[in-house]
């Protein structure tokens, strides 16, 4: 199951919306990536449009275990501290924005 971005059966190449974390526009291609809520390795179906670099932001920050536990809804993904604070610095970043996404790193 999908959820934003455009309907099954809609016509391709047609505007995918917002990006389900930080609310800018997506273009359609390379700058578009489905997120799983629940990493499917823990059964996770539903997906949501997001840009490439705030997907990799996501998987640069929480682990399957938290995606899958805590983390597994937007509301939750926005609230973490580094995903918030990466939010307000993407704000006014171009739609195709594309930066590398260093992982953070695990003690």
């Amino acid at each position: 199951m999908r959820i934003g971005g455009p309907p099954e059966g809609a016509t391709p190449g047609a505007p995918p919306g917002l990006c389900a974390l930080c609310g800018r526009p997506l273009v359609p291609g390379r700058s578009v990536e489905q997120h799983h809520l629940v990493p499917r390795s823990a059964g996770g179906r539903v997906t949501v449009p997001l840009h490439r670099v705030c997907h990799r932001k996501i998987h640069a920050e929480l682990t399957e275990r938290e995606l899958a536990g805590p983390y597994a809804t937007v509301d939750a993904l926005r609230a973490h501290p580094a995903i918030d604070a990466f939010i307000r610095w993407v704000a006014n970043k171009p739609p195709e924005f594309v930066t590398r996404t260093e992982p953070r790193r695990r003690v």
